[in-house]
This record gives structure tokens, sequence and C-alpha cells, in this order.
């Protein structure tokens, strides 16, 4: 039995909470995973704590109905950091939102459950950004496991398609559009939309924030950019190596001029080895129509791996999306099944 503790219950923990109460048994069944929330911890929602384990159910309706956890039959005063120091779990799931530049407080989170014994799955790019090498030496010195494959393409999953199904193929290079909030956008300025609409229109329909700057100024995109020549290419990288240029400078008159030539406009993250040094940036770029990239459309993602055995392979999929993004959170968790065995 694997006892699970959740930090963070936006929408990526909430979208874990609902598939793994919809596939309990499904996932019984079929790989043998056995669990039980423990506990679920918010920043301004309050916390809940059962050992026995939590109603995901109840949970869900809870913060649904009310906004809130602390009416919860199992609402506890304890805060996250308290939660992870008590080994109420055995794994944390990490969902917060960061800071890019600190990488907090998921960084403290996932340092102190890692020095505790627990296993980690993570969403969170912060951490990933600024401090990889060392979280990865502390899960290694303590046998344990540190997984995030949901910081580049939500659920789909291209850091395991690029670390495990194409190993061996020699891959020097990935070029895609892994940001679906920027990816709508210049969509729907395909459609007649000006810049300022289709802002507004993605706010609206949650894929951008109220201040959109991380996914418009190009930040969110040159994160996973640098996470994919850490993990990718094992190269080491710092996220102010990316060169990055937004799409806020993006008229209807590119667009069209585009069209003209017979391409999009996409914002591309691309790390590649140029002559023995990594070069890595973000930028607006007139995508061809032929090329795979140029037909992934609204708020979906697509990469292209550069290999030596295979030539290009492209993955295509959901880049954004509560229950998508827990969908890579249940892939991590399965992987630390089967790396683990029995809790």
């Amino acid at each position: 039995m694997w006892d699970l503790g959740l930090v963070g219950f936006g929408n990526v923990g909430k979208g874990l909470a609902k598939i793994l109460d919809e596939e309990r048994d499904a996932l019984r069944r079929r790989y043998g995973f056995e669990f039980r929330v423990t506990f679920i911890a918010t920043g301004s929602r309050g916390s809940l704590l059962n050992p026995a384990g939590i109603d995901l159910g109840s949970a869900l309706a809870e913060v649904g109905e009310k906004g809130s956890l602390r009416g919860h039959a199992d609402a506890t005063d304890k805060d996250a950091l308290s939660l992870i120091r008590g080994r109420h779990a055995r794994v944390l799931a990490e969902t917060t939102v960061t800071d890019l530049r600190t990488g907090e407080p998921g960084l403290t989170h996932i340092r102190t459950a890692l020095d505790g014994g627990m296993h980690v799955v993570s969403t969170n790019k912060g951490p990933v950004s600024v401090a990889l090498p060392e979280l990865t030496a502390l899960a290694e010195a303590k046998g344990l496991s540190y997984l995030f494959e949901g910081v580049v393409m939500s659920g789909t999953p291209a850091l395991n398609l690029a670390r495990d199904a194409l190993a061996g193929c020699g891959i020097n290079g990935a070029r895609g559009i892994v940001n679906g909030t920027t990816n709508y956008i210049l969509s729907s300025m395909e459609e007649g939309m000006g810049y300022g609409e289709a802002l507004g229109k993605a706010q609206e329909l949650g894929y951008a924030e109220a201040d959109p700057t991380g996914d418009v100024e190009g930040w969110d995109a040159a994160v996973k950019a640098q996470v994919l020549a850490m993990v990718v290419l094992g190269e080491p990288l710092r996220l102010e190596e990316v060169e990055r240029v937004g799409i806020t400078g993006i008229t209807p008159e590119d667009i069209a001029s585009a069209r003209a030539k017979g391409a999009r406009i996409k914002l591309i993250a691309e790390v590649r080895r140029d002559g023995g040094r990594l070069a890595a940036r973000v930028t607006p770029e007139e995508v061809p129509m032929t090329h795979p990239l140029a037909g992934v459309m609204g708020a979906a993602n697509a990469l292209t791996f550069y290999t030596d055995h295979l030539g290009e392979v492209t993955i295509v999929g959901p880049g954004a999306g509560g229950v998508e993004t827990g969908q890579a959170l249940l892939t991590d968790l399965l992987a630390l099944h089967r790396r683990h065995g029995k809790a």
C-alpha cells in the first residue's frame, strides 16, 4: 500500500485526485497499484490528514462547493511542511505554484521530503530549473526517486519518450511548441483576433493567468527548454542562458505575412548541440505548413526530437489542463511502483 501526500490542491492536484478516485479499482487490477492519500495540504484553503486514507470524492466536493477544505471531517491545522516532516506518507505529489527565480515554495517541500525519506513526483518547474542536480543527487543518496514528467508537456510523455523509448537513438536536439497558452493565442490570431482579444479569450478559458507574463514573454517555454537540455541532452544549462523572445510583438500583419508564405507563426523552443556547444532559444518562428509543428493548433503542444538513428520523431498532445497534468503525476506514481515495488 502506497501512502501518498498531496501538497497543492489547485487544478493539477484536483486533477490527480479525480483520476485516483475514479480509477482506484482499475489501477489495482491492472498494475497492482494500491494507495491511500493520507494528507492534502494547501496554502490558503486548509489541509486534511487521515492516516487511514482521505475520501477523495468528499475532498473534491468540499473544495468545489465551499472553496476550502476547512470544514471537511479530516481537516487539520498543520501546514504543508509540518505534514511532510511528520512522515505521514511515503510519496509526495508536489503541485504548488512556483517562483521560477527561487523554485519556492516547492523547492523546500521537495528537499524536505527527500531528506526525510519520501519519494517525490511533481509537475513543478521551478525546483527542476533551480536545483535539479542537487535534488537528483539527494534522491540517489537516499535510494529514492524524484520524478517530474509533467514539467515539459503536461500529460504528454515527452521526457519518458526521450529517456526510454528513444534510448540509444542518439538524440542531439529537440524543437517544438511547449506552451499551450501562446499557441492558443497565435491560433486565435490566425482566425482573425487581435493579440489583446486572443489573450483575453485565453484568460477566460483558463489557459492564461491574470498576469500572463510567464507565458507570453517566453519564460515558461524557456524553462522547458532548459529542462530538455539537462534531462534529455545531459547538458548543464541555466535559465538565463536560454535566448528568449516572446509573442507580445506579434501583429495580425505578421500572421498574414506568414500565411502568404505558406507558413504559420509558432513560439518555438529549441535546444541543440551546435559545433560542440549547446544552443538554447525560445522565439517566434515562421513554420512551413509542410512541417508537423505547423498543424498543432489551440492549446496543444508538440515536440520533435532530432536523432541519429531515427531522424525526426515528433510527439503531439495536450500541453495543459488539470486532469491532463494529473495524468503525468499518475504516470510517475506507476513508475515508482514498478521501480521500488511495494511500499
